[in-house]
């Protein structure tokens, strides 16, 4: 019998502190699907999540970053159009210039006010969860209905 399980990956959400007002970082995707979002991506087998976290960062936007804490999971069916993933979310803070690597067409810097139209996957839920976590100190409620 064959298994078909979620494939896990992490996303991060990176927090410049060098900066006014904490703005954070997002990528432009390379590959389908297009558009901005996250950094991250899949966890390698025998890797940590934690690990995995810190190896993204560093392979799309070129920084050290200092993970601060689990933010939340996130594992809909139907987050990723490419298949059932799960993600595992990650707050880091970091310092200097980002710059665009690995699959990631381009990097910006972002206020969470000010965020492009177009987020890939849940990200804009993400980030929605992650601006009320951090004006007002609620974290994110399970919800299976999304």
């Amino acid at each position: 019998m064959a298994y078909r399980n979620p494939t896990p990956t992490v996303d991060i959400i990176i927090e410049l502190i060098d900066r006014p007002h904490r703005p954070i970082i997002l990528i432009e995707r390379q590959n389908p699907p297009l558009g901005w979002a996250l950094p991250g991506g899949f966890v390698d087998y025998g890797e940590s999540v934690e690990k995995a976290a810190m190896r993204e960062a560093l392979e799309e936007v070129s920084l050290q970053v200092e993970l601060i804490e689990q933010f939340q999971v996130y594992s809909h069916p139907g987050r990723d159009p490419r298949g059932h993933t799960l993600s595992i979310v990650f707050i880091a803070t970091a310092e200097g210039i980002p710059k665009a690597e690995d699959d990631a067409k381009s990097v910006g810097v972002f206020a969470l006010w000010e965020l492009p139209p177009v987020l890939c996957f849940d990200h804009g839920r993400i980030l929605a969860d992650y601006r009320r976590y951090r004006d007002y100190g609620l974290r994110p409620h399970p919800s299976p209905a999304w």
